[in-house]
């Protein structure tokens, strides 16, 4: 039977910690890259950069889409 490999020593809950905060603080820098909101030149909304407003539907000073205009239903299914 192989042995398997065992810490020579305990590591202390300092560095544990230490470990744990410096992957946390990692992992935020790369989501916080990912994911950027500004808000929308024209309603002040929160959006994502580089895409139409959800709350408008304005992109770069354009109406894109009519936020008015209802979704039609279907009702029957055409063959």
């Amino acid at each position: 039977m192989s042995k398997h490999p065992v810490p020579k020593k305990k590591t202390t809950k300092r560095v544990t910690k230490q470990r744990y905060g410096a992957f946390k603080t990692r992992k935020l820098k790369q989501l916080t890259a990912i994911v950027s909101l500004t808000d929308c030149d024209n309603c002040g909304a929160k959006k994502l950069n580089h895409n139409t407003c959800t709350k408008c539907g304005t992109y770069r000073g354009r109406q894109v889409i009519d936020m008015n205009k209802k979704a039609e239903k279907i009702t029957t299914i055409k063959a």
